[in-house]
């Protein structure tokens, strides 16, 4: 999952499944302004969709994912 962060700020990204249920925090730290990516380990996850929400100081962006094994 990548993004990209215009202002140093707070960053959270977090992982849920279709009920609203957070099933990972993949980032939660304060960052310097740039481009990010992280690895989503989903191993112990079933397939199905997913939403992942990226928070970057007043920023909010929440998207979808498909996992399938």
């Amino acid at each position: 999952i990548s993004w990209q962060s215009p202002a140093a700020s707070w960053q959270t990204l977090k992982i849920y499944d279709v009920l609203g249920n957070e099933v990972a925090i993949l980032v939660n730290e304060y960052k310097q302004a740039g481009k990010y990516e992280v690895e989503f380990d989903a191993s112990n996850l079933a397939s199905g969709l997913y939403l992942y929400r990226i928070q970057s100081g007043s920023f909010v962006e929440t998207k979808k994912m498909i996992l399938l094994r």
